[in-house]
């Protein structure tokens, strides 16, 4: 078994090995990125030589996967300047050096756009004296780099990279809203700490989160902030995720916060698959990707399971994945939630995005009676149970009050017999919602049931099949 181990990730590690030509090509690209920066930091009211470029990232740290175009290009403005300062000057320059870019925002914004077929950032941030300085979440960065630089050196960095497509290959590559997984700088720390490769993956398949790790040996915090800029405040928050990586150069913050239990448990699930028959398919992102299911294929699939789904279609809001998947999340819980309460039975739910947006949930239960119970005080509780009896007692909508042992009961008409009723009325906009979901439901969208779901394949065919046939 370690000698298949060790052949699988050879390929593996020959293939996302950047070559001799790709290389020069970013070293091109990042020449040519300094010189307009420079250039455009020549123009501003500051002075040029207290201001510092400098590349960040994998780039920097030569753990960047073949094929990957990605270029991150931090400039670091002198601490003196105000904050409206920084975002001026760093937009300034964000658009002489990319004219054709657009702006886009992190904690503060920045302008990204194409060079030479390279996807670059240009970030402006402040030039701190350490990472426990940061008045902005990107200060640390460039610490960041300066610490792995030092400890990975070319075999550790191929060994980086085997795990990053490893990562990629099973799903849990990302530490955006919408993956919540690992983040190239997580990855390069969990390798340094395990050693390589199979270290971590040994490690990993034998977790009981939480997971706690300390590079640096910190010592142990109860809290964590997330941010030391009075615009966002000082409210800690608790180090409760199920891995918890401490920062080695910021002790205050868990380089893992963004990754979710699903997706640390994906990783443990697949390590334990890699270690047990190892094979080149667990690195390719494109083996999890299944056929899309057309229409036919999902009333079949949803018919079969003798269950009712229901979806809620409408436009996708016109915001950044980062902003969006978080509001679907958070409206999909809400929606849920309350058809729970309401008595429906959820088996599953599930989002989707695109040029709509779905909010889709499977039902067990397709139509509740048209009576639901609701239970009053204890007799014995005289004040409260006799104010229950008057309320209800020459309701004529009502059966009851009846007493079920020591307890008032009445019987009610209910609301919505059926979820479709309840999604299709005002109620719905009175569940927890994400503010920009909520904007879309207040103009338009429709509910689709039963059959009518299989409407969605046109646009997520691929979704509804990793919906209809699920894997870790």
């Amino acid at each position: 078994m370690p000698a298949e181990f060790d052949d699988v990730v050879a390929r593996v590690r020959e293939r996302v090995v950047p070559d001799e030509a790709e290389r020069e090509r970013l070293d091109s690209v990042v020449a040519t990125l300094r010189d307009r920066t420079e250039a455009a930091l020549a123009e501003l009211p500051v002075d040029a030589n207290a201001v510092e470029v400098v590349l960040v990232g994998s780039t920097a740290r030569d753990t960047w996967l073949a094929g990957d175009r990605d270029v991150d290009l931090f400039v670091r403005f002198p601490t003196d300047l105000s904050r409206e300062e920084l975002v001026e000057f760093g937009l300034d320059v964000g658009h002489a050096v990319l004219p054709d870019g657009h702006e886009e925002y992190a904690e503060h914004p920045y302008v990204t756009g194409a060079v030479e077929g390279f996807d670059v950032d240009l970030v402006p941030c402040f030039a701190v004296g350490n990472a426990t300085a940061i008045r902005s979440a990107v200060d640390r960065t460039p610490f960041h780099t300066a610490y792995l630089a030092e400890r990975i050196d070319a075999d550790l960095a191929g060994e980086v990279r085997v795990c990053k497509q490893f990562l990629a290959g099973i799903g849990v590559y990302g530490s955006d809203l919408r993956t919540r997984g690992f983040s190239g700088y997580l990855t390069e720390l969990l390798v340094l700490e395990y050693d390589g490769f199979r270290g971590f993956v040994a490690a990993a398949a034998d977790w009981h989160p939480p997971v706690e790790l300390d590079p640096e040996d910190h010592g142990e915090r109860e809290t964590a902030s997330p941010s030391r800029n009075d615009e966002v405040g000082s409210t800690d928050l608790a180090f409760e995720n199920p891995l918890v990586v401490v920062d080695p150069t910021d002790p205050g913050r868990n380089v893992a916060a963004v990754c979710s239990a699903e997706a640390v448990a994906r990783l443990q699930h697949y390590a334990r698959e890699l270690l047990a028959d190892p094979r080149e398919a667990l690195f390719d992102p494109a083996a999890r990707e299944p056929d899309p299911l057309d229409p036919a294929a999902v009333r079949e699939r949803f018919e079969a399971r003798g269950t009712t789904p229901v979806a809620v279609r409408f436009a996708a809001p016109d915001v950044v994945d980062d902003q969006l998947y978080p509001q679907l999340a958070r409206s999909r819980d809400g929606v849920v939630d309350e058809l729970e309460r309401r008595g429906f039975d959820v088996l599953r739910s599930a989002a989707f995005a695109d040029e709509s947006a779905v909010l889709l949930v499977e039902l067990a239960v397709a139509r509740l009676p048209a009576v639901e119970r609701h239970e009053g005080p204890p007799v014995d509780v005289r004040d409260h149970a006799e104010g229950f009896d008057e309320a209800y007692a020459d309701d004529p909508a009502v059966y009851g009050p009846f007493l079920d042992g020591d307890r008032y009961v009445v019987e009610r008409d209910r609301e919505f017999e059926t979820a479709a009723e309840f999604l299709r009325s005002d109620a719905l906009l009175g569940v927890a919602l994400g503010a920009h979901v909520e904007s879309r439901l207040r103009s338009e969208y429709e509910v689709l049931v039963g059959d009518d779901v299989a409407d969605l394949a046109a646009e997520f065919g691929r979704e509804l099949a990793r919906y209809l046939d699920p894997h870790p």
